[in-house]
């Protein structure tokens, strides 16, 4: 019998996803401007739906982020006014009119105010908004700049509900900044300009703001160091050029019985940090599926699956078959 599809719900209040989506047909179309334009328009988006983005990487046909997604909280006119001009950024006759407008029914106080400030909560403190203004929204940039239509991406993005703080998140954090390793980019993320942990050593605030919610320390020169422990650890043998495990080296070491250190399987493609429903502790997992049990009354025999012997992982488990959030 196949295991039943878990649609984790994604306005579940405070949580962490780490999230993906790929071009079509895995095209790769992405030169540094248009990384250089989703990175921007990433952070824009991000301040616009109250989502703390924890770090990213662009490559050449896919992104990956890791989000912290707060509690939805009622804000004053002032912060959403200074939100929406965030994502409307680029000043027109029409755009400046239009919250002209704004302003004057805000201040009016009536029925186009109400809804108006409805409209923006709706986008706010959820994931699938969120991944939705910013898939189309770069969508919408890329076509025009490219002379280009049609869809740009390859169906919906996939998340995975991530257990944190704690260890797990800063585990799937640095999975997302090794993505140009495991492509053998660059052998340390902090040379990869497209990537959370540069922006962060380039000595951008809200970029060692992210990493600060998954590693403990006063200033930033704590909080690299314990990063780099779990992007590096204490070196492998193992490791060829760029930082990959060779798939030689993988195979003879799981034949003998053996285990890789976390730094090392972070440098293997693990489908279950991109293609899990929910991963975290043991307790972590069940807590969302009892949750879903109860929405929905399905997921019966579905159960917690510890990740494969392949290193330290404690107790890590996940929910496999997720079936993805709303269309972005």
């Amino acid at each position: 019998m196949r295991t039943p599809r878990i649609k984790v719900d994604s306005a579940l209040g405070e949580a962490s996803y780490h999230c993906m989506s790929r071009t079509v047909n895995g095209e790769r179309i992405f030169d540094d401007t248009a990384k250089e334009v989703l990175r921007k328009h990433l952070w824009a988006v991000a301040d616009y739906c109250g989502v703390e983005v924890i770090t990213y990487t662009v490559l050449e046909n896919h992104f990956h982020v890791m989000v912290h997604v707060p509690r939805k909280t009622e804000l004053s006119d002032a912060e959403l006014l200074r939100r929406y001009e965030v994502l409307h950024p680029w000043p027109s006759r029409y755009r400046s009119a239009r919250l002209e407008v704004i302003r004057k029914q805000l201040e009016a106080n009536g029925a186009e105010a109400e809804k108006w400030r409805r409209r923006q909560h709706a986008m706010m403190g959820d994931l699938s908004p969120f991944m939705q203004l910013f898939k189309q929204g770069f969508s919408t940039w890329f076509n025009k700049s490219r002379n280009r239509f049609g869809t740009l991406w390859a169906g919906r993005f996939k998340s995975v509900l991530v257990e944190g703080p704690g260890p797990i998140l800063r585990i799937m954090s640095a999975y997302v900044d090794l993505n140009c390793v495991r492509a053998n980019l660059e052998a340390d993320p902090k040379e990869y300009r497209f990537c959370g942990y540069a922006e962060a050593v380039a000595g951008n605030a809200r970029a060692r703001q992210g990493l600060s919610q998954v590693c403990a320390g006063e200033d930033w020169e704590q909080i690299q160091a314990a990063y780099r422990q779990t992007l590096f650890g204490a070196g492998s043998a193992l490791r060829m050029k760029g930082g990959t495990i060779r798939s030689d080296a993988f195979a003879q070491v799981m034949a003998e019985g053996g285990k890789l250190a976390p730094p090392e399987v972070l440098r293997c493609r693990v489908r279950y940090f991109t293609e899990g429903a929910v991963l975290g502790s043991k307790a972590f997992v069940e807590s969302h599926l009892a949750a879903y049990r109860r929405r929905t009354g399905g997921g019966e025999k579905t159960v917690p699956r510890p990740l494969p012997n392949w290193g330290d992982w404690g107790e890590l488990s996940v929910l496999p078959a997720v079936r993805r959030p709303s269309t972005a």
